[in-house]
């Protein structure tokens, strides 16, 4: 496994906690819902360059396309 990959391993690992924690839900539930996420497609774009962000500021942006049903910042 490449850098970018563990990079990317690392934020899914770490927004699945944070959601599941936030929402109080299950974790397999969370996966699933970040995993169907358009975040998670941004994510997995290695053009878009969103796996050298923080976990934090990914986990905002599946916070605003959970809450707005797509991603707020236009940049990516």
């Amino acid at each position: 496994m490449g850098k970018e990959e563990q990079l990317m391993e690392y934020i899914i690992q770490d927004i699945v906690d944070m959601f599941s924690s936030d929402q109080n839900m299950e974790y397999e539930e969370a996966m699933n819902q970040f995993y169907n996420s358009e975040v998670f497609e941004k994510l997995q774009d290695r053009e878009t360059g969103l796996y050298r962000e923080s976990s934090e500021y990914v986990y905002d942006l599946f916070k605003d396309e959970i809450n707005f049903g797509h991603i707020v910042q236009g940049e990516i």
